[in-house]
C-alpha cells in the first residue's frame, strides 16, 4: 500500500482543480517580483555608492572632480601652507615685541583657494642707543627669533649673523663702562683719603708757627734787658 506525503498545497489543488491550477503561477509571481526589486536596489545601491565616491573626492573651483596630478598638487600646496605659517609664526613668538606681523605670498590651487608659499616678519635688529646692557639683551632676542624656526632661511641666518656683531659690540662697550667707572670710583675713594690726611700734615707747621710767635716776645724782653 502505497503512501505519499502532502503539504497543504497538495490538499487545496486535490479540493479545487482550477485553482490548483493557477496557485503555481500565482505564488510564483510575487517570488520574481522580489528578486527583481533587490537586484533593482543593489544596483541603485551600487550607483550610488560610486556617486558618492565621486563627490567625496576633491572638486575643480568649477565643482568638477579633480584629476590625479592635480589632487597631488592640492596636498603639496596645503603642506607647504603649514610648513610656511609654522616658519613665521616662530619667529613671532620667540621675537616679541621686536617682531611685526607677518606677510605672505599666495599660489591659487586647483581648488580656488589661496594657500601661502612664502612668508616675512619684520623684526627690529638695531643697537639701542647709548645703552649697551639694553643692546646686549635685545640682541640676544633678536637671534632666538631668527634662529627660531626648524628650518631658517639665509635671511634668517642673515640677520642672526648682523645681531652677533652687535652683540659683542655691546659687550665690548658695556666693558669699558664698568672699567671707566671702576677707574672713577677708585679715584674718588684716593682722593677722600688725601682729604682725610691733609689735617695731619698742616698741624706741624703751625705748632712751629705758634712757637715762633711765642719766642719773639723773649727776644725783645732780652734786647729791652741790654
Amino acid at each position: 500500500m502505497a503512501m505519499a506525503s502532502i503539504s497543504t498545497s497538495s490538499l487545496t489543488a486535490w479540493a479545487n482543480p482550477s485553482v490548483a491550477s493557477h496557485s503555481p503561477r500565482v505564488e510564483q509571481a510575487p517570488k520574481d517580483s522580489a528578486v527583481n526589486k533587490d537586484t533593482a536596489s543593489t544596483d541603485a545601491s551600487s550607483t550610488s555608492e560610486e556617486n558618492s565616491s565621486e563627490t567625496a573626492g576633491p572638486k575643480r573651483a568649477d565643482g568638477t572632480p579633480m584629476a590625479p596630478e592635480e589632487i597631488q598638487q592640492l596636498e603639496q600646496l596645503k603642506q607647504t601652507d603649514r610648513e610656511v605659517r609654522q616658519h613665521e609664526m616662530a619667529h613671532q613668538v620667540a621675537g616679541g615685541a621686536y617682531t611685526g606681523g607677518a606677510s605672505y605670498d599666495y599660489e591659487v590651487g586647483p581648488d580656488g583657494k589661496r594657500y601661502a608659499v612664502a612668508g616675512e616678519v619684520p623684526i627690529d635688529y638695531g643697537p639701542v642707543p647709548n645703552d649697551p646692557q639694553a643692546t646686549i639683551e635685545k640682541m640676544q632676542t633678536v637671534i632666538a627669533a631668527a634662529m627660531a624656526p626648524a628650518d631658517p632661511s639665509p635671511k634668517d641666518h642673515q640677520v642672526a649673523a648682523q645681531a652677533r656683531q652687535y652683540l659683542l659690540e655691546a659687550k665690548l662697550d658695556a666693558a669699558m663702562q664698568r672699567s671707566e667707572m671702576e677707574q672713577a670710583r677708585s679715584a674718588g675713594a684716593t682722593e677722600v683719603k688725601d682729604d682725610e690726611a691733609a689735617p695731619d700734615s698742616e698741624s706741624p707747621a703751625t705748632n712751629s708757627s705758634t712757637a715762633m710767635a711765642s719766642a719773639t716776645p723773649d727776644a725783645s724782653a732780652e734786647q729791652q734787658a741790654a
